[in-house]
């Protein structure tokens, strides 16, 4: 799980930005609770320590692809050295993966495997469960379904193998890889029926996949977490025969809160403002809680000594934003979580950090957030605006960085 930290200074200078490594993880297992001890890892694990190197100013980052090998029991971690052989995919896979696969692989081109494929399928091959470390478009796609398809049985009527994805845009993605690979080729058109892909995506039409289900279970379903929760619940999708679990890219608010705590331990500012999107209007329906009453409750619970912080939000009337806005420029220093209203007209001129707990809707929106900062005359403090997002969210901070011409750093937790 991994979230990758940008942050812009209040003098910008144009730093080199090294290469990082967004996390991808896959677990051969049979039952869903293996997510349970892999969402406290970094937390309980005293084997499993990331090496972090810290550079002024506070910039982080991990020197080199950790891979770890789990148990229930144990965790076991290791940083890996490149091989320096010089095997193809086909002689990786040769005697786990089906020869119609490997020839389909080496059809689109893939001939030669990169380092976290070289590295990774001995490992996965053997069975173990992983957890991979690697850079956007090093082919841990590849890596993972290339297991799937060692393992499971295309004439069993079952789903076999389970991908979970954070977003849409990536499920349609591995979807269409994974159908690619597994596609039956036209000289066995005549023998046994070819392995099925599901996409269980949000925003699709779910509808039609239950009949599907029911129907004919495929052998592959990826899914985001939205839709696969919804399935479970109403006891139509059976994950009963599954015997692989790949989470790639997944990441939920705990684990994000605990990033921002990361964030303002390090920096301990003295007066900062966290930015939170607002409630979507089917949230409220729903009956959920606000997320910036979430984060707020959070911070004031944790370990951090976050006690007194203050919330500002549309739903609190005129007399109470005034009345807390007083409270603030009065009393020092302040840590304020709030959503777009404190962007827009709100002048708190000892801020000296902004965090964009969640990425603003378009470059305007991320304008006015950062002129939150820098507002008092002739002062010498610097000032920062640190943005946590995901690998799917940097696109977005791109275009901003494009249409205000501005470079941030780039951090790594």
């Amino acid at each position: 799980m991994c979230f990758i930290i940008f942050r812009l200074h209040s003098a910008l200078v144009e730093c080199p930005v090294p290469t990082g490594y967004f996390s991808m993880a896959c677990f051969y297992a049979t039952q869903l609770h293996t997510l349970l001890w892999t969402s406290s890892l970094n937390r309980t694990s005293h084997h499993f320590k990331p090496n972090y190197t810290y550079r002024t100013p506070k910039f982080l980052f991990r020197q080199k692809p950790l891979i770890a090998s789990f148990s229930t029991s144990d965790v076991e971690a290791r940083t890996e050295m490149k091989d320096s052989s010089t095997a193809t995919l086909r002689e990786l896979c040769h005697g786990h993966v089906p020869e119609h696969v490997i020839r389909r692989v080496e059809e689109v081109g893939y001939v030669i495997p990169t380092e976290v494929q070289l590295q990774a399928l001995p490992f996965l091959y053997s069975g173990r469960d992983c957890v991979l470390h690697a850079q956007t478009g090093s082919g841990k796609t590849l890596a993972y379904l290339l297991q799937i398809l060692s393992v499971i049985d295309s004439q069993r009527s079952a789903v076999q193998a389970l991908i979970v994805v954070p977003t849409r845009e990536l499920g349609m993605q591995v979807t269409k890889v994974a159908r690619m690979l597994a596609a039956k080729p036209s000289e066995l058109e005549s023998g046994p029926k070819s392995c099925t892909v599901m996409a269980l995506l949000d925003g699709g039409m779910l509808n039609r996949h239950k009949s599907w289900l029911k129907a004919e279970p495929p052998t592959i379903v990826v899914a985001t977490m939205g839709s696969l929760c919804r399935m479970l619940e109403k006891h139509i999708l059976k994950l009963d025969s599954c015997q692989v679990l790949v989470v790639d890219e997944v990441c939920t608010k705990r684990e994000k809160n605990q990033v921002l705590l990361s964030l303002l331990q390090v920096d301990s500012p003295e007066s900062a403002i966290i930015f939170v999107s607002e409630q979507s209007e089917k949230s409220k329906k729903a009956g959920n809680a606000p997320p910036i009453t979430l984060l707020v409750d959070f911070l004031m619970s944790s370990s951090g000594g976050f006690s007194n912080v203050s919330l500002l939000e549309e739903d609190m009337n005129f007399n109470k934003r005034a009345a807390s806005l007083s409270e603030l420029r009065g009393g020092g220093g302040y840590l304020l979580v709030a959503t777009d209203i404190a962007a827009r007209g709100v002048d708190l001129p000892e801020t000296t950090h902004i965090y964009n707990f969640d990425i603003p809707k378009d470059a305007v929106n991320y304008l006015h957030r950062a002129g939150r900062t820098g507002r008092k005359p002739f002062s010498d403090k610097k000032c920062f605006v640190t943005s946590i997002i995901t690998a799917e969210e940097r696109f977005v901070l791109q275009r901003f960085e494009n249409e205000l011409m501005f470079c941030c750093e780039q951090l790594f937790f």
